[in-house]
């Protein structure tokens, strides 16, 4: 049934809530597959019509489910993929929004019809994926009554997926950053550790920079340790032994 002024102010009230349910889950995460999980979880609270619900992603040219709630779910899809067709696919390959019911599609995708009923599935929705060229997809809901979904279901999960497609983006680029961050901080140390070493043997044995260096590069080579920690054990056997001279 189409939804009235109330019923559209509590479905609102849920978006926000699970919004927010999903942002603090996805903060906590760090691996994809998880992150997808929470989201494909979330998506059945979305749109109350929904029993069960998938994300295809589409890698390298081949479609796949990423996350599922339910096994029923996955194996609807697997009936598409093999087919080479069905409303899913139809949503993840050409970014269209895909509204069904299954009682009416049986001419246009037969096999994902039969598997479709023989799980008791009546209604489907897809609405398409795209966080960035790695992660292309779609977002499925599969509904056990044959209401075919409302459009007011459909720009709920449109607006849903807009959210999650900003946040996997943030996520992303807050990821990457945090590794470069970390690269320049272990390129920081090893110089440093580099420099140090360098200058104790300037010293020590009265060489020139280009001269220390070559002979931490040799060392590294010949023992088959990386320069940094041919480095940072030169400094140390180095410190050990002004200690001991100093406590002498």
């Amino acid at each position: 049934m189409p939804t009235t002024g109330d019923g559209m102010a509590e479905r609102v009230d849920e978006l926000n809530a699970v919004l927010a349910d999903l942002v603090g889950v996805l903060e906590s995460m760090s691996d994809t597959p998880g992150l997808l999980d929470a989201v494909c979880g979330e998506a059945v609270r979305v749109v109350p019509d929904a029993d069960l619900a998938s994300i295809m992603v589409v890698r390298d040219g081949v479609t796949q489910t990423a996350a599922f709630t339910d096994e029923r779910a996955r194996r609807i899809d697997d009936v598409q993929y093999a087919a080479g067709d069905g409303p899913g696919l139809l949503a993840a390959l050409t970014g269209e929004v895909v509204r069904v019911a299954v009682d009416e599609t049986g001419d246009r995708w037969p096999e994902f019809v039969a598997a479709a009923k023989e799980l008791g599935v009546g209604s489907y929705l897809a609405v398409p994926l795209r966080v960035d060229d790695t992660l292309v997809g779609a977002i499925t809901l599969f509904g056990f009554e044959t209401h075919g979904y409302h459009e007011f279901d459909t720009k709920v999960l449109r607006l849903f997926t807009l959210c999650v497609e900003t946040v996997l983006r943030l996520t992303r680029r807050y990821r990457e950053a945090r590794r470069l961050a970390d690269e320049l901080r272990n390129a920081m140390e090893t110089r440093a550790v580099i420099e140090q070493a360098k200058g104790m043997l300037m010293l020590i044995h009265r060489v020139n920079e280009d001269t220390a260096m070559q002979r931490l590069i040799v060392e590294s080579q010949h023992t088959n340790i990386k320069l940094r920690d041919v480095a940072a054990r030169f400094t140390r056997r180095m410190s050990s032994a002004d200690g001991g001279t100093a406590r002498h």
